[in-house]
């Protein structure tokens, strides 16, 4: 769904990311949250498909699912074997890098504006420190896939005033990617992938990350990729999309002084297709995530749990894997206000401990910039907060557009990608 920026230190949660563009691109608003013609609006309130049962977590990645059964239960029938080690709620698995006590960002604004607003947030916060930095690649054309220097070099003097903290990137794997591309244009393009035909950008946006200092980037390649809305979409081709993926991630392994980790990081729940038929393969995936806003399907949060593809299956699918976890993008949506899914949310994140998560933070999603979301924000600021914070006011709505108020393609920095549903 988004993209988000900054970081934080506390007692136990989050981080987030969005793009710029080159050539006036606009930084991919179209399917902003909360307005009934976005692109992805239809999807997002589509339920999952109850006839097909998701494959077992340690299934292989090319396995089909299981034969047709009614109200799939993904957590209880998640019990592969090379997941004895750890069982199948991941309970001795070991997280590698940072967990959820210092892993914490806040999506606030794709470029120095969202750096800038990261420090206000953390006063709000009574002191907490953001310590991860998220935002996305513009998908309108290759030149800007490639990483333009001026777009990165913000995000690595950022990186480099402090090694604890950690940099994520989102990056698609398909110019025009918001542009509603038919699928047989999707398929043609991801065939083309798989055979190699893009490296060359890949190799140049890790060599660029490396000279500036962000060799140690996680990437988040074609996020969101089991959903119907983005060209760098899995469904049309399941195969070729995952060979597309596994040649990306290889070229850009392959240069020097890279130490990139990759997260695959699909919606929450089936969407388009069950997202562990799109899984590339455990070489090629360092970190498993997941975006999981407040929104079908599911109409709680216990349905999030359980739902196929749902926050359990995710869990299972990783701890069976030997795979640490990931919430590049959560936060408030289709049910506004929502304290309890709030909380509930903070509280799956503490005791599942991700590598890093963030929250999207401007409306509808956020709590900080969205003055209407208040016992949502009081929920936030109390779990990740010190216990004594002093008073300060959010920013006034004009210094924080949401992407429903975002300006044109020459200034909408603010915004981000939208939830693919």
């Amino acid at each position: 769904m988004l993209t988000g920026i900054a970081t934080l230190t506390a007692s136990a949660f989050l981080a987030a990311v969005l793009p710029l563009g080159a050539e006036t691109p606009r930084p991919n608003p179209p399917d902003t949250p909360g307005r009934a013609d976005a692109p992805g609006a239809t999807d997002m309130t589509k339920p999952s498909d109850p006839t097909t049962a998701p494959p077992p977590p340690g299934a292989a990645p090319d396995e089909p699912p299981g034969p047709p059964a009614p109200n799939p239960e993904p957590a209880e029938e998640a019990q592969p074997a090379e997941a004895t080690a750890e069982g199948p709620s991941g309970e001795g698995a070991a997280p590698s890098g940072p967990v959820a006590d210092d892993a914490f960002g806040v999506f606030l604004g794709s470029g120095p504006d969202g750096i800038r607003r990261a420090a206000e947030m953390s006063r709000w916060l009574g002191g907490t420190t953001l310590n991860v930095g998220r935002t996305y690649l513009p998908g309108d054309l290759w030149s800007n896939i490639e990483g333009r220097p001026e777009f990165l070099r913000p995000w690595a003097e950022w990186r480099a005033e402090d090694p604890d903290r950690l940099f994520v990137l989102n990056v698609p794997m398909a110019e025009r990617n918001e542009a509603a591309v038919p699928d047989h244009e999707v398929r043609r393009m991801l065939r083309a992938g798989a055979r190699g035909a893009f490296d060359g950008h890949y190799r140049l946006l890790a060599e660029r990350l490396v000279e500036l200092g962000l060799g140690d980037t996680v990437i988040v390649l074609g996020w969101e990729m089991n959903g119907s809305t983005y060209t760098h979409r899995c469904a049309p081709d399941p195969a070729a999309w995952k060979q597309y993926w596994r040649s990306v991630v290889t070229t850009m392994r392959e240069v020097p002084g890279q130490e990139f980790r990759f997260d695959f990081a699909p919606n929450r729940g089936t969407d388009a297709i069950g997202w562990a038929h799109c899984y590339p393969g455990d070489d090629h995936v360092d970190i498993i995530g997941m975006d999981s806003y407040d929104q079908p399907p599911g109409e709680d949060f216990d349905d999030h749990v359980r739902q196929p593809y749902g926050l359990q299956y995710h869990v299972d699918m990783a701890a069976a894997r030997g795979k640490p976890i990931s919430f590049p993008e959560w936060g408030l949506f289709r049910n506004g206000d929502n304290p309890e899914y709030m909380r509930r949310m903070l509280d799956w994140i503490a005791e599942h401990r991700p590598v890093y998560h963030s929250i999207s933070d401007y409306c509808p999603h956020g709590v900080w910039r969205c003055r209407g979301n208040a016992a949502s924000a009081e929920v936030f600021r109390d779990a990740l907060s010190p216990a004594s914070v002093p008073t300060s006011e959010p920013p006034a709505p004009d210094d924080a557009p949401g992407p429903q108020d975002a300006p044109g393609p020459e200034t909408a920095e603010s915004a981000g990608p939208e939830p693919d549903r």
